[in-house]
């Protein structure tokens, strides 16, 4: 889908680009934080990589911060491997509470690999799952939030989601923009969670991304 304004040309690329250099600086201490406590209470780096299609297809690394425990620490007293939910950190639990386990993307998105608004970052293997429509979603960079993340997110059905991220896709602009990041904001702030993460939860086996690939994949 070809993007014909200015502002889905470049202009959003370059509000990206200002924004998230802009966020940075003062959110620096948050980092620092957040980092130290991810590093005191588990054993493990301090960030979550994995890699997810970009502008195009094109693979790229995400980052968050990591909130599971790795693999050598996912099992209990008697060798039993510990579920998903138990394997989580209680430091782990307040960053996708708060959903601040997803500032790290804040760095993709000054690298170019991201947008401040777009759709989620699909997996690897959805996309080779996607027919020509649902590609459509590759047209554009991925986002921290989006649309479908604001409008419905976990009452979606995964056909909802791709309908609602195509119907940004062709309707980009900056004032919708912007009404996406005010209303995160606005969620966020008042506790009713805005679930980033969980909007990746995986459409044919209706499980949660960490569930189905352990987030220390790549710890």
């Amino acid at each position: 889908m070809t993007q014909t304004s200015w502002y889905a040309r470049r202009g959003k690329r370059l509000a990206d680009a200002v924004a998230s250099a802009v966020l940075l600086v003062p959110l620096a201490p948050v980092f620092a934080v957040i980092a130290a406590a991810v590093k005191a209470t588990s054993r493990g780096p301090v960030l979550f990589a994995q890699e997810r299609p970009g502008l195009h297809g094109k693979p790229f690394q995400i980052l968050k911060f990591r909130s599971m425990r790795t693999f050598e620490d996912s099992y209990d007293a008697d060798g039993a491997e510990l579920s998903n939910s138990a394997r989580i950190t209680p430091v782990g639990r307040v960053l996708r509470r708060t959903s601040l386990d997803e500032l790290p993307q804040l760095v993709n998105v000054l690298r170019g690999e991201m947008s401040i608004v777009g759709p989620r970052p699909a997996l690897m293997y959805q996309v080779e799952r996607y027919d020509d429509v649902q590609r459509q979603r590759l047209d554009v960079r991925p986002g921290i939030t989006g649309l479908a993340q604001v409008r419905g997110r976990n009452e979606l059905t995964w056909e909802e989601k791709i309908a609602v991220d195509l119907e940004y896709v062709r309707t980009v602009s900056a004032s919708l923009d912007l009404r996406i990041v005010l209303r995160t904001f606005r969620v966020v702030i008042s506790g009713g969670g805005v679930q980033f993460s969980r909007y990746d939860k995986l459409s044919a086996h209706n499980g949660d991304l960490r569930a189905h690939v352990g987030e220390n994949a790549a710890s």
